[in-house]
Order: C-alpha cells, then structure tokens, then sequence
C-alpha cells in the first residue's frame, strides 16, 4: 500500500477569511498537509530562522513550500520575500505568491526578487479549491523539491 505524501507548507497570511479558506482548501486534498500559519511577515523569518517563540528549531521545522501573501501588516510581503530569497539557508525554499492583487506593480517585483509563481487569490471558494488542488498537483505531484 502506497504511504501518502506529506508536505509543510508555511502559509503567511494576516486575513483570517483567508487562512480559514486555505486550511479548508488543504483539508480536502489528497496530499497530507501539515499548513503552519504565521500572520506576521516578522513572524514567518522567525519561523524559518528558529527565532523568538520559534526557538529550539526542532518546534519550528523546515517548510517544503511557501505561501506568502503581500498585504501584511508591519512588514509587507516583498519585504519578506526578499529576506527569504537572500538567505542562502533559506533561498531554495519555493516561496508561492498567493495574494488579491494582479497589478503588475506587485507581479513584476515579486519575480525579480526571486518568487516562485504569483497567483491572484480567487473570491469564490470553489476557485480556490482549484487553485491549491493546481499548487499540490505542480508542487507536490511533479517539481521536485529540495529536501524531498
């Protein structure tokens, strides 16, 4: 019997409709999903440096995947991509924009500073099902991933 496949997936994301959805989202998914959810940009370098509340690292394991939305408070979202994509620990972690804005002004910037894939946030939950169903079967079902 084949053992089903595992991923973390550190979500960034302040709006609780939206971590609500997205844990919906990932409940449903054939893959199993351990999604941690940090609010704050601060807190999702925390994370992934093993700083403060996310210290010893072993309570704050390596994510496969990212997402990061660009609307956060006190740091924004570029900002936490662009920490991420400098640090050479850190760097080759795919890092999945996933916000409402399909502005050119936030695509453009987030690529240059190294995203993975920018994907406009869908209103309806059943395009949003789509959506992550399209990130697991990409991200987990055929790239091959570091550490993985």
């Amino acid at each position: 019997m084949a053992r089903k496949k595992q991923m973390r997936v550190l979500l960034v994301e302040d709006n609780l409709h939206d971590i609500e959805i997205t844990q919906r989202a990932f409940s449903k998914s054939s893959v199993e999903v351990e999604l941690v959810v940090v609010r704050y940009g601060q807190d999702a370098l925390d994370y992934l440096n093993h700083r403060g509340q996310f210290h010893p690292p072993d309570i704050s394991p390596r994510p496969e995947m990212i997402l990061l939305d660009l609307n956060l408070p006190r740091m924004d979202g570029l900002e936490v991509l662009r920490k991420i994509k400098k640090d050479q620990h850190l760097r080759s972690i795919p890092v999945i924009i996933l916000t409402v804005s399909d502005r050119n002004q936030d695509i453009a910037p987030s690529y240059d500073l190294g995203a993975n894939t920018y994907i406009q946030k869908p209103v309806e939950f059943s395009d949003f099902l789509r959506v992550v169903k399209g990130i697991q079967d990409y991200w987990i079902g055929i790239a091959s991933l570091p550490g993985g």
